[in-house]
């Protein structure tokens, strides 16, 4: 297999000839032998005054051996394994619960909130009716906040390892096989409910347990030894390993930790600013163009400086997002 980088025009992006006529002619093989090829990596170069896709190019004169790599086929039966407790239901929890199977451990998971498609009616309560339910909102209840807000998604963490296996998952439960490839991989909110739908049935059917309108009230913690959780009516549920996936809104979950006298340790916070620009506008700045090619996405940008010792920088571009309501009390 031979590697190539590419330029191509917006417009030409959907042409699978002409790649590979690029791509042959890079990698010096004839046309006619080529037998494979796949994107691996795809980004928009904006610096001139035509924008162009920078695509990553693999090509062989025959398709290589499939990758066997899907990660679901490694999940093995749990439901009569050792069970380790985790609270919170959101992309933590649930990876955590993918992982716990895995390695041969059953999942139990906890959440205070709904399952993903009941949070909808208290998100309409919040929006129309300013009616919050402090368990279910836009931060609790399945899939977390980023299920109604995709930019929760987003890392700068590659440098902790790679998150080619958290993407694979997503794919293998319904993201578009295009954030594999994509620089800036981006799911859509309208498509994250099925994807953490799924993910829950696929818990469920190797043996984990989720359990919803579950609120978490105390620890059994003795001697620095944490035993279980105990929920609001009174049922506890015990384990030799707990996994606190509850987010930062869970400031309950903090104090609680606090009372207990386990050791919590204070990082800085980042104040978020909000800043509104027509789509337009951004456009014609990123792309030199009055009206935006067939095939470029919305453009964005990202800032990053340094102010007095202190990191300046842009968190998450929502072209055409909305802004929602995220209280929890």
């Amino acid at each position: 297999i031979k590697t190539v980088e590419l330029k191509v025009l917006p417009k030409d992006l959907e042409n699978e000839d002409l790649i590979k006529k690029k791509a042959a002619n890079k990698a010096g093989i004839p046309f006619h032998k080529i037998g494979y090829l796949k994107i691996i990596k795809r980004s928009i170069d904006a610096r001139s005054k035509q924008p162009f896709f920078l695509l990553r190019v693999e090509l062989a004169a025959e398709e290589p051996k499939a990758d066997q790599t899907v990660y679901l086929q490694k999940l093995k039966q749990v439901e009569d394994a050792e069970p380790v407790i985790v609270v919170g239901a959101g992309p933590a929890g649930y990876f955590a619960g993918l992982e716990l199977i895995e390695q041969g451990l059953k999942p139990i998971i906890l959440d205070r909130g709904k399952e993903v498609q009941e949070r909808r009616r208290d998100l309409r309560a919040i929006q129309q009716l300013n009616t919050v339910n402090e368990h279910s909102n836009y931060c609790f209840g399945e899939g977390g906040a980023g299920t109604y807000s995709d930019g929760k998604l987003y890392t700068r963490s590659h440098k902790r390892g790679s998150i080619i296996k958290a993407l694979n998952l997503l794919v293998e439960h319904g993201a578009n096989a295009d954030i594999l490839v994509d620089a800036h991989p981006h799911i859509g909110s309208n498509k994250l409910p099925k994807i953490v739908a799924n993910i829950r049935e696929t818990i469920l059917k190797h043996g984990g347990e989720i359990h919803f309108n579950t609120y978490v009230t105390d620890f059994l913690y003795e001697k620095g030894k944490f035993r279980g959780v105990v929920t609001q009516s009174g049922k506890t549920y015990e384990a030799k390993a707990t996994v606190l996936a509850t987010g930062h809104s869970a400031r309950d979950i903090y104090k609680l930790c606090a009372s207990k006298g386990i050791a919590l340790e204070s990082k800085p916070f980042a104040l978020g600013v909000r800043i509104e620009h027509p789509q337009p506008l951004i456009d014609k700045i990123q792309y030199g163009q009055e009206e935006r090619e067939e095939n470029l996405p919305a453009s964005s940008y990202k800032l990053v400086c340094q102010v007095d010792g202190r990191g300046v920088f842009s968190f998450c571009m929502c072209p055409g997002g909305l802004v929602v309501p995220a209280a929890t009390a």
